[in-house]
């Protein structure tokens, strides 16, 4: 796993040298821009405003607009040499109890090990430390020349930093609610409650998959083999006549059959999300014959009960005229 910074957490005298990891690898197929017309890729060249040289990622920096409207470069070393304590060292504000922390503030998450040699013995001891007292750590780390807030908390045996926003900078929620007036019966709520019951029951999130990924992935392959495009069913319209909510939670419970396990059977009957190559595709062609089998097996099925049903009036008839001989 490629580290992405090092440096050391200062737990007041001890020092905790440590290394950043990323946490997460997202869903992603990469998609080019083409030209639509005859496939050309399309690219995106970088050039100057003023001379119209076209530029190398090297030629280029960051600036800042002044009040003019001027544009006035900055140096990378001038960028590189702020005096920001949080460069090389996780800098500690606060211990806080982890139900203090408004997830709204939460943003990416980075997986923090020791680094070798040293780092071993303090690393646990400040794990353990969070573990003992049931807290998390908030503090400053500088990633990519920006400085951010952060949270320190233990997963399993490893640290794990998550970048927070700075509160000034998520927006005021202030007239998005609804108002006041609006309430709720208790037998709403009660069956509301009942409902949410059902949607928990045997929930797995690992079972829950990316269902864009997989419609990706066959259109692609579709593409590929030169086949139409995969369509799917359009969603029931939404009603647009005023409904009491009572009879809708109603019909929700009993469409659920009072239980959450249909909820898990659908998650896991979904195809699985790839990443689209030929190995994938090859992975979306296998699940179909055995979904044609089950639907042959399903019609046998069907078949025979027909059937059934038809020789049982035939039975009951020619039973019906051998009693009068006997």
């Amino acid at each position: 796993m490629q580290t992405l910074w090092k440096g050391s957490i200062s737990f007041g005298l001890v020092s905790v040298p440590v290394r950043l990891q990323s946490a997460i690898s997202q869903h992603k197929v990469r998609l080019h821009e083409v030209h639509l017309k005859d496939g050309g890729q399309v690219r995106h060249r970088r050039v100057c405003e003023v001379c119209g040289e076209q530029l190398q990622p090297n030629d280029i920096g960051k600036g800042f607009e002044d009040e003019e409207g001027a544009l006035v470069p900055l140096d990378p070393s001038d960028l590189a040499d702020l005096p920001v304590p949080s460069r090389r060292m996780i800098d500690l504000l606060a211990f806080v109890d982890a139900d203090e922390l408004d997830p709204l503030l939460l943003a990416k998450p980075y997986y923090l090990s020791p680094e070798k040699p040293g780092g071993d013995k303090p690393y646990v001891l400040f794990r353990e430390t969070l573990k003992a007292h049931g807290k998390v750590a908030i503090a400053k780390i500088t990633l990519q020349s920006r400085e951010s807030l952060a949270v320190m908390r233990v997963h399993e045996d490893i640290l794990v930093v998550q970048t927070m926003y700075w509160p000034d900078e998520v927006n005021s929620a202030a007239g998005l609610a609804p108002p006041d007036s609006v309430t709720v019966r208790p037998q709403e709520l009660k069956m509301a409650g009942t409902l949410m019951e059902t949607y928990s029951e045997d929930f797995d999130i690992a079972e829950v998959e990316d269902e864009y990924q997989s419609a990706l992935a066959a259109l692609i392959e579709a593409r590929i083999a030169k086949r139409p495009a995969p369509t799917a069913e359009e969603p029931a319209p939404a009603p647009d006549n005023v409904v009491d909510i009572t009879d809708l939670l109603q019909a929700s419970i009993e469409a659920h059959g009072g239980a959450g396990r249909g909820r898990k059977k659908t998650a896991a009957s979904r195809t699985t999300a790839r990443t689209a190559t030929p190995e994938s595709a090859a992975g979306t062609r296998k699940r179909t014959p055995k979904k044609a089998a089950s639907a042959k097996t399903a019609a046998k099925s069907g078949a025979a009960k027909t059937a059934a049903a038809k020789k049982a009036p035939a039975a009951k008839k020619a039973a019906g005229r051998k009693r009068p001989s006997a």
